[in-house]
């Protein structure tokens, strides 16, 4: 079988519409655009905002969050023509399958699934950390050993598993659950960040804004036009919660309908509290002296120390739903992978009451849980940006190479102005992946090789297009 098969789009939609591998299709266009708000509006709102801003922009990291809201806004129209044509769980790797082979397919479903791993397990730890200052300000405190990894000098990180666990368990037991308990996160924090917004705008120092974009310190991505590319590939970790809206396609109520509302406008609202959010803290405090705990300087500064509880409470809210979404998106790629062969059949398997694909559920929760429990995850968070960002760049390759070869297939919502918007979202995209920083591009090579492996070794032979070989496409 060629390396460059295609999976023809009437086997995908066929393939989906039936059997035991069937999902349940509980969401409506709400609880898409509250999946997206869940997984945009949390880490980078609370962590990755000042440390941008202090390493990397200064003021400008609002102009950072306009650049990465621009690649996003082409690749989300470019999902959304994939999404109402392919109503399918997976997400860029079903995509990618449909238009630029299997081998193109499983690079891609396997950086997701690393990504969103990494990326729960990073969002996990910050969330024991948040845990930690919130239950030592009514005086109640965890052992320090069960609170750190090993390689910190603790035992391990229990809050962090528990969390991870917990939202494993909610998610195995059915979608309509986890999207209640997400739109329920969903209004709580974004009440409060609104909250922050409304109060920080009467005490903005001016002078905290000069000069906006400050002078390069003569090494790339330290501030100057440089930094702020920089730190819009770092702060894209925040914008991957639209991609994991297209995961759950296959879940969708009316995806032709449903999914363009939920990828864009999710991807709408987030940019304009993240703008707003920026803009409000780096007048408060000066980017100079910003630090991880950024937002409650801004508060003391501004003499609401008791709406510190509060943005606790949000925060710890906020990891909760980016780390539910999280490990959706990942179990939905895993399965869809697992479907068409090129991984084990188990994690295909739904459960016969809950719907859901709970034995992949089940083997993240254990993977993710461990790396959240021993390992020192805090700096891997802007490791997570560049998969998602290679993920766009094939979707909006993809949508150019499905017009010429697949003209005649109904598109519900056609992206605007082809080849112009994918050809743009490729340039923007590749341009914050080329801003990130060498380590950065070596974990991603080390990955994608242990993942060719696999392929090589078992996927390629495994893989549905081989042991069922009906009307594939060279």
């Amino acid at each position: 079988m060629s390396l460059l098969a295609t999976k023809p789009h009437a086997r995908i939609i066929r393939e989906s519409e039936g059997g035991q591998h069937q999902l349940k299709r509980t969401l409506g266009p709400v609880n898409l655009i509250a999946l997206g708000i869940g997984a945009i509006i949390g880490a980078g709102l609370f962590a990755l905002t000042p440390k941008a801003a202090h390493e990397n922009a200064g003021p400008a990291v609002v102009f950072s969050f306009i650049v990465a809201a621009v690649g996003c806004a082409f690749a989300g129209m470019c999902y959304s023509e994939f999404a109402t044509m392919i109503p399918i769980a997976g997400s860029a790797y079903t995509y990618a399958y449909a238009t630029m082979g299997e081998l193109l397919a499983w690079i891609i479903g396997w950086d997701l699934v690393l990504e969103y791993a990494v990326g729960a397990a990073t969002v996990s730890v910050s969330w024991s950390k948040y845990l930690v200052r919130l239950l030592d300000h009514f005086h109640l405190a965890l052992p320090p050993d069960l609170t750190r990894s090993p390689l910190e000098g603790g035992l391990v990180n229990l809050p962090a598993i528990l969390i991870i666990c917990a939202v494993s368990v909610v998610l195995m037991i059915g979608i309509s659950e986890s999207a209640s308990l997400n739109g329920f996160i969903v209004a709580i924090k974004v009440t409060i960040v609104i909250v922050v917004i409304g109060l920080g705008f009467a005490y903005i120092n001016r002078a905290n804004y000069v000069p906006f974009i400050p002078p390069n310190s003569g090494e790339f991505g330290h501030f100057g036009i440089s930094g702020i590319m920089r730190a819009a590939g770092v702060i894209f970790f925040a914008y991957i919660g639209f991609d994991a809206v297209s995961t759950a396609a296959q879940e969708a109520k009316n995806p032709q309908r449903d999914m363009p509302i939920g990828i864009i406008g999710s991807l709408a609202v987030c940019t304009i509290l993240y703008v707003s959010f920026a803009y409000v803290l780096s007048g408060i405090v000066n980017y100079k002296v910003m630090s991880d705990t950024a937002i409650y300087d801004a508060l003391h500064n501004i003499g609401y120390d008791w709406l510190g509880t509060l943005v606790v409470f949000g925060i710890l809210g906020g990891y909760t739903s980016v780390i539910l979404v999280m490990l959706l998106g990942q179990s939905r790629v895993f399965y869809s992978m697992s479907r068409d062969g090129l991984l084990p059949k188990m994690f295909c398997d739904i459960h016969p009451k809950f719907r859901t694909p709970w034995r992949s559920n089940l083997l993240f929760m254990v993977f993710v849980s461990l790396f959240s429990g021993f390992v020192p995850l805090s700096s891997l968070g802007d490791m997570t940006s560049i998969g998602t960002l290679l993920a766009f760049v094939i979707v909006c390759a993809g949508i150019m190479i499905m017009r010429r070869t697949h003209p005649n297939i109904p598109r519900p919502y056609k992206t605007p102005l082809v080849p112009l918007v994918p050809i743009l979202g490729i340039v923007v995209c590749f341009a914050m992946m080329a801003s990130l920083d060498k380590m950065t591009w070596i974990r991603l090579v080390v990955w994608l090789v242990i993942g060719l492996v696999i392929y090589f070794t078992y996927s390629r032979h495994n893989s549905h297009l081989v042991t069922d070989p009906e009307s594939t496409h060279q």
